[in-house]
């Protein structure tokens, strides 16, 4: 085995003491010097290469908790009591229970239970029909109620929308009892629109479809009055000013019952908001999914179910006239 080189001072030891100690003390001057650029960035990509797979098996262990991951969950299933399926909301007071509605004709909701079969009607009493748009079920005072939103408008010309307050009826109720219309115009004009939503803390919102104007988040005043038309605040800049694609234009919204996230939907994706982003202005997807693979005619409803379930309604299209459900199953975390 080969001795241990020595350091060049140490040969001068005994034969030139002076010299042995320049070059030691030359020797620790150069230990002490900082590392040249090319030592410190070999020292650094070691550092990195040891570093990396554990950060990627730590991203890799957290990705799916990261953002809502959505896959379909189940076939289309066709409805014919649903021609015009333009709304859908969960039922907080029958759990297992969906209320939608068509965009004309009666004032009334088709009661579905979670495999889109119809298993009932209620009338919601002293209604009109213009253009039902969307619906939403949420808190009015210690009780749960529904929101129908008579909100479209295609041509622009509406001088005020209408929304239709009433409590949630009982399993065996045929009609609701009489609801309050709340009448409210835009501060900035007509627009149409087809989504609203309603948050846990009872705030309600309506999302324009883009056409005419931009797509845009509006509020509801918190004191709500019957008899009067109300004026709609605009919540922050709209998400676009120019011209929306038809496919990109939001055809309805809902939001979580934990009051996390806010879905809006078009006829071909699905975004996710937080909640306290959306309602406070800020446009900020954390999340979009891709509704191409359901092959909807046309899709037009939302809402969020149990244990991450998400169902969605639409109007049969030209080819058939009977309305079309569906579910995504999504983790949101």
């Amino acid at each position: 085995m080969r001795a241990p080189r020595r350091p060049e001072w140490h040969t001068y030891s005994r034969t030139d003491p002076k010299l042995a100690a320049r070059l030691h003390q030359a020797a620790q001057t150069r230990m002490k010097r900082p590392l040249s650029t090319a030592a410190l960035l070999f020292v650094t990509l070691s550092a990195v290469q040891q570093t990396l797979p554990g950060i990627a098996m730590r991203a890799q262990r957290r990705a799916p908790y990261d953002r809502p991951v959505c896959r379909p969950a189940g076939k289309l299933v066709s409805n014919p009591d649903l021609p015009e399926g333009s709304g859908i909301a969960a039922s907080r007071r029958q759990p297992g229970i969906l209320w939608a509605h068509n965009d004309s004709a009666e004032p009334e909701l088709v009661r579905l239970d979670e495999n889109g079969s119809t298993v009932g009607r209620v009338r919601i009493t002293g209604a009109a029909v213009d253009d039902w748009e969307d619906i939403a079920v949420g808190p009015c005072g210690q009780q749960s109620c529904l929101y129908v939103a008579d909100i479209g408008d295609n041509d622009g010309g509406r001088k005020h929308i209408t929304m239709y307050r009433a409590a949630e009826p009982s399993r065996d109720d045929a009609a609701t009892s009489v609801a309050e219309a709340f009448h409210a115009s835009y501060p900035d004009g007509p627009h149409d629109a087809e989504s609203l939503f309603v948050t846990t803390k009872g705030d309600i919102y309506i999302v324009t479809k883009g056409d005419p104007g931009p797509v845009a988040l509006y509020r509801f005043p918190q004191g709500l009055r019957t008899g009067v038309v109300m004026r709609l605040e605009r919540v922050g800049q709209p998400r676009s000013t120019g011209d929306v694609p038809a496919a990109d234009r939001p055809t309805a919204a809902d939001a979580s019952p934990d009051g996390e996230w806010v879905a809006v939907r078009t006829t071909r994706h699905v975004a996710f908001y937080r909640t306290g982003d959306l309602t406070t202005g800020r446009w900020h997807e954390t999340f979009r999914f891709d509704l191409r693979s359901l092959r909807e005619p046309r899709g037009e409803g939302i809402t969020f179910g149990r244990n991450g379930v998400l169902f969605l309604l639409g109007e049969g299209g030209r080819a058939s006239r009977q309305g079309r459900f569906a579910k995504l199953s999504c983790t949101l975390r």
